[in-house]
């Protein structure tokens, strides 16, 4: 991806966060004008088939302005950057770890228990970001990752059982963002052009990526 395209991707990336943060506070509103009562309405009940739907309707939902505070910010950094490279991977990303923090959550919950909040994204964003580099093989999102995993390492102390906090949605949101990161890397150096013998990249049809790095290669550059 050359600059002007990954500038533009991050544009939407940037776009897209802040609608996502707009909408939940936006629910969190009308939530807290209702007492409440969407969280629990439309929250995650522990192995109750009749909730299990919600599990698209929980991460936008929360208990308390707290809640939603503690959420907004992480939800916003980690969002971007698993967005700022292309945003419909990284809406399919969401989509595996939505689906993965949510029935992790529904599944493993304590009885007579609600789940709602956007932590298992975050968590999910998180392990996201730090193994793409490694799986895209890019630098820059593996120095992106080491930060990100260094400045936020006392996040993983909410990923064990704690009373009153929905650790299951993080350990799964978590472990779907480490799952994402193998499932949608980046393929391309897979299919890179090849090598003859004397060291200089097979030309391809005109115009293509292998032919110019041909022509620069016969020109001594």
């Amino acid at each position: 991806m050359d600059a002007e395209a990954m500038i533009a991707e991050a544009r939407k990336a940037l776009w897209v966060m802040v609608g996502f943060l707009a909408v939940i506070w936006t629910v969190q509103v009308v939530n807290w004008a209702d007492h409440y009562h969407l969280s629990v309405d439309y929250g995650i009940r522990s192995r109750d088939l009749a909730t299990l739907p919600d599990v698209f309707t929980a991460p936008f939902l929360h208990f308390s302005w707290a809640h939603i505070e503690g959420n907004s910010g992480p939800l916003f950094i980690f969002g971007f950057l698993a967005a700022y490279r292309g945003v419909r991977k990284f809406l399919w990303v969401s989509l595996l770890i939505a689906l993965a923090s949510g029935l992790g959550s529904w599944l493993t919950s304590a009885p007579n228990t609600v789940a709602a909040g956007a932590s298992g994204m975050v968590f999910g964003y998180f392990g996201y970001i730090m193994v793409r580099g490694f799986f895209d093989r890019n630098r820059i999102d593996i120095v992106i990752g080491l930060i990100m995993g260094l400045s936020f390492a006392y996040q993983f102390s909410v990923l064990v059982p704690k009373e009153g906090i929905g650790w299951q949605a993080h350990l799964f949101g978590f472990g779907a963002g480490l799952i994402g990161g193998w499932v949608f890397r980046d393929r391309r150096h897979a299919t890179a052009p090849a090598v003859r013998g004397g060291g200089s990249p097979a030309a391809g049809p005109p115009g293509s990526a292998s032919a110019l790095l041909k022509e620069l290669d016969d020109l001594g550059f």
